[in-house]
């Protein structure tokens, strides 16, 4: 695949990748193993990667091989197809766990889900079938953390992709976190992406960072889980004091900037769009020049946020603006100022953190930008 962890978005790996390739450990993307030497591994392209031991991990399939013959229905990679009791095709004979497939809550795919906590609840549930209870399994989303170094990755519900593929319409934000105030020392930032619908239903979220990820992924989780709205992640009262959390927790930062997009008060693009955008695009920097001079994207004038009422002359009126700050808050501000002044302008989503992650990654990888890249020392 094109990036570490499946479950996660390509644009939320970036940091992983330079973080992991930080300890020491090389990463071929995109790239085949053909087969194995004495002391190497062969790749499609022709690269031999030295090795002393080779670990196969290549994914989880249901080994339900026993079962052929048996009259009990399976799917084609060989997962037992139950309904939502979890019943088998054949009667009181029930099925559950990692082998089954289940409907994605987000979706409405069937799929198999590999989890303990998805496998605990379907035996907890079944034994209540079977004694009487009547209730169902309404499906899973696939809350899944993981520990990479002393990063953490984590993510539920639908990313980018399954979406795509359910023809499910969603808009996406990110935003930057610290995991607690930032005035209390050991803070650690975070990246959240929240995926909802045009009308504001929560479909999603993935989280990369140090602490504090895991219980915003579960809060996110339990918002997928009960079909809250952006809005709703505004109104959770969460637990506050100045070592565990800011006033305003991440979630219910991420909510908000939901919520200005379905508003309209905040326009969002993208990273990838970078590439499309024309060459005579205004694109304004709005960090300080101090930030500008350590690596801005090519072609980006600076005027800072302070300073862009005075200098909004600079600016064609007819010409949409494309503005960035570091992580999204003072290129909303900029974009609030434009708008009131009769401009059209859209903010870059994630800021410059999220793009220098970006090009950091592409640049460690051997991977060219195909229209953006660093002003002043550093290019590809």
């Amino acid at each position: 695949q094109s990036h570490v962890m499946a479950t996660m978005d390509t644009d939320m790996t970036h940091d992983l990748h330079n973080h992991i390739r930080g300890k020491g450990v090389s990463l071929y993307l995109d790239s085949l193993a053909s087969a194995f030497t004495e002391n190497s591994v062969l790749l499609k392209d022709g690269t031999a990667v030295p090795a002393d031991m080779v670990i196969l991990s290549i994914g989880v399939a249901p080994e339900t091989r026993w079962l052929q013959g048996s009259g009990i229905e399976l799917g084609a990679r060989g997962e037992i197809l139950v309904d939502d009791k979890l019943r088998t095709n054949i009667p009181d004979v029930y099925a559950l766990g990692d082998a089954v497939s289940v409907k994605n809550i987000v979706t409405g795919r069937v799929a198999v889900v590999p989890l303990a906590s998805p496998a605990n609840r379907q035996a907890r549930l079944v034994a209540d079938i079977i004694c009487g209870k009547e209730c169902r399994y309404i499906g899973a989303q696939g809350t899944a953390i993981a520990k990479i170094f002393d990063m953490t990755a984590a993510s539920t519900g639908a990313g980018e992709k399954a979406l795509q593929d359910a023809g499910i319409p969603y808009h996406k934000t990110f935003t930057f976190s610290a995991s607690h105030a930032g005035y209390y020392p050991g803070g650690h930032p975070m990246l959240v992406k929240l995926l909802y619908s045009p009308e504001g239903i929560v479909l999603g979220g993935q989280i990369v960072g140090y602490e504090g990820v895991d219980k915003r992924i579960d809060q996110i989780a339990t918002a997928v889980r009960h079909h809250f709205s952006v809005y709703d992640l505004q109104e959770l009262e969460l637990a506050y004091a100045p070592p565990f959390s800011s006033a305003k927790d991440p979630v219910n930062m991420a909510g908000y900037t939901a919520s200005n997009v379905l508003e309209g008060a905040f326009h969002p693009f993208y990273i990838e769009d970078l590439a499309d955008l024309p060459e005579d695009a205004q694109l304004v920097d709005v960090r300080t020049p101090g930030e500008y001079a350590n690596g801005t994207i090519r072609h980006a004038v600076n005027i800072p946020v302070d300073n862009l009422r005075s200098r909004i002359g600079e600016l064609d009126k007819n010409k949409k603006v494309y503005i960035f700050c570091q992580i999204g808050l003072r290129g909303y501000l900029a974009e609030r100022i434009l708008a009131q002044n009769g401009f059209e302008s859209v903010t870059l989503s994630g800021g410059y953190r999220l793009y220098e992650a970006w090009k950091n990654d592409q640049k460690t990888a051997g991977v060219g930008e195909r229209a953006y890249e660093y002003c002043g020392k550093v290019k590809n």
